[in-house]
């Protein structure tokens, strides 16, 4: 099976990239918005973008939810896990049981 053809697009803002998914996001524009914070600036863009649509920013609001409720999220992996156990003990928090 070959790999799907990348596309040139152009965003809102104009920035011209490439693309071989329907995902209309621009990669330019998401590592403009990426913030300086310890906690959602390690996480890549679609875990990040998953957790601020469920309102959580802080690792306090993290701390609310249970592993499995974050995992459902769309845009979380395995890999993210690992980052969001370290900035939850970091804070001297953990998951809800």
């Amino acid at each position: 099976m070959t790999p799907p053809e990348k596309t040139l697009r152009t965003c809102k803002k104009g920035h011209q990239y490439y693309k071989s998914s329907d995902c209309p996001v621009c990669p330019i524009c998401a590592n403009e918005e990426k913030p300086d914070d310890e906690f959602l600036g390690t996480l890549v863009a679609p875990a990040r973008r998953a957790l601020q649509g469920k309102g959580i920013t802080t690792v306090q609001e993290l701390a609310t939810h249970t592993e499995a409720e974050i995992m459902r999220l769309h845009g979380m992996g395995p890999s993210t896990l690992p980052k969001l156990q370290q900035a939850l003990a970091s804070a001297g928090l953990s998951f809800k049981p």
